[in-house]
């Protein structure tokens, strides 16, 4: 029997148990074994076998400060009220920086910001109406009785549902911050309001900011503050053209934005590490239509008419589409690496229709695998691990004793949750409580690999081989933290827990 919590548990067949030699109850190096700089795999990848790169700009060559993401806030905010004509006391509201994390999912008729994990259920305690938590008995009450997202209301390939929509890429941090504050605003004042028009308005708010070019002029205004680490995309091109690899870039914004950044982070002449350069390509319909035609852009950045036979290197391409790309091209399958840090508008076309290898850049994986290497997270997961198994083989006795000890442990395990390890609001942009997230169900199903940033790349040689760790499936053996001596590692974290308090 194993005592815990002055309780004996009895098991069926001890011979499960292994009980550890010492008090070491986290294998040694655990909590080091994690690394910011590392890529990591969901499929195989040969670099050996890649002889094509290509980029989006946004996010992956060029990595952008926290402090565009409040020029961006702070300028919609003024948008909504000066031309939506929305009522002056929104203005009292500054950005929030840590307040929603991306891959949130939002109920456009309800107003809620909340997290789904990778089988459409709401995680409890994550559901936000402006800037205030929901009560879980609301969320169960509004959603019929369950925390289940309907495929109906949440479908459409690139995460935009009829009535549910998805925030995926890192610009939209601002526009679900705004969304809070404008939602919090009405709630607090007591004032009436339609939340579907309110989105409508913050979304088209965020996008005069775009389309207006506020955010282009403000990058280019101020290059070293707003763009980071360019001498690392540097280096990554440099190595990339001496190993012998083509290069390609195709993003959505306009050739002027790119040049100065790009000339910013690597010099005036960037122009011939790449052998095609394609601007204003408006993915991800660049990926699945097959009518725009490829424009070429003068020196100056204007519009020339001649038809487009070849994509030659020096030159520079607006719109097109995929399908001449490929043809003019024939660059195709696997010998072809894309970056990008949309999972839907850069990487889910390529990998499913095209069979192009995908590389997703997911910056915030610099501060998640700091909280994840942390001796702290890693005794309260090894905690919360064994907790699950003691109570997967208490539920088998029914006596009354038993089930008051799986109620005291079910609590416990509820309050063991490890969200406030990252965002306080939401949690890991990875995992709900005991779940992969939506956005992790996505990134592992349209990218190969994933990384923090583009320079990761240089801790690896040219032709590595990436390996997915194999993880046991359900049905095959059993984790080995299912078999440790759980009362030790139960005195171990109380311990702990102690101490940090």
């Amino acid at each position: 029997g194993l005592k815990v919590n002055s309780h004996f548990i009895f098991y069926q067949n001890p011979t499960v148990i292994s009980f550890p030699s010492g008090p070491e109850l986290i294998p040694p190096g655990a909590c080091k074994s994690l690394n910011s700089s590392a890529i990591y795999a969901n499929n195989e990848v040969n670099l050996a076998e890649v002889d094509i790169y290509g980029f989006d700009y946004d996010y992956t060559l060029a990595l952008y400060s926290n402090t565009l993401n409040k020029m961006i806030f702070d300028k919609a905010k003024t948008f909504l009220i000066e031309h939506f004509k929305y009522p002056e006391g929104i203005a009292k509201y500054d950005y929030i920086p840590n307040f929603a994390v991306r891959g949130l999912h939002y109920d456009i008729q309800k107003g809620l910001l909340m997290k789904v994990d990778a089988f459409h259920y709401i995680q409890p305690g994550t559901v936000y109406r402006g800037l205030s938590p929901v009560p879980d008995e609301e969320v169960l009450e509004l959603h019929g009785g369950t925390y289940h997202i309907p495929l109906t209301e949440d479908s459409g390939f690139y995460g935009k549902g009829p009535k549910v929509k998805q925030f995926m890429d890192i610009f939209s941090i601002p526009e679900m911050t705004l969304l809070a504050v404008a939602n919090d605003f009405f709630i607090t004042n007591d004032i009436e309001y339609d939340p579907v028009h309110l989105f409508k308005d913050i979304s088209e708010a965020i996008g005069m900011v775009h389309l207006k070019g506020f955010m282009y002029k403000w990058v280019m205004q101020d290059l070293d503050k707003l763009i980071q680490r360019g001498e690392e995309t540097d280096a990554v091109l440099h190595r990339l053209v001496s190993n012998g690899k083509k290069l390609f870039l195709i993003t959505n914004s306009p050739f002027s934005f790119v040049d100065k950044g790009m000339k910013h982070m690597v010099g005036k002449n960037w122009r011939e590490f790449f052998d095609v350069v394609i601007v204003q390509a408006d993915k991800p319909h660049f990926f699945t239509d097959c009518i725009k035609p490829f424009r070429r852009l003068d020196d100056n950045g204007d519009l020339r008419w001649e038809k487009i036979k070849s994509l030659d290197k020096g030159q520079i391409y607006k719109q097109g589409n995929l399908f001449d790309f490929l043809r003019l091209t024939g660059w195709r399958g696997s010998k072809v690496l894309y970056f990008g840090d949309h999972l839907y508008s850069d990487l889910a076309d390529l990998m499913l229709r095209h069979g192009w290898r995908t590389a997703a850049i997911v910056p915030e994986l610099e501060q998640e695998t700091k909280v994840v290497s942390t001796y702290r997270y890693a005794l309260s997961l090894t905690w919360l691990q064994a907790l699950t198994g003691l109570m997967e083989q208490l539920q088998i006795h029914r006596d009354q004793e038993s089930k008051e000890v799986f109620r005291e442990w079910q609590e416990e395990r509820e309050e063991a949750m490890i969200k406030n390890f990252f965002n306080p609001q939401f949690g890991s942009i990875f995992r709900t409580c005991h779940n992969p997230t939506y956005f992790s169900r996505r990134l592992s199903r349209f990218s190969d690999i994933y990384m923090a940033s583009l320079s990761c790349l240089l801790n690896y040689d040219p032709t590595y081989n990436f390996f997915p760790r194999r993880t046991p499936l359900q049905h095959e053996a059993p984790l080995w933290m299912d078999q440790l001596c759980t009362g030790c590692v139960k005195t171990s974290y109380m311990e702990e827990m102690s101490h940090i308090r």
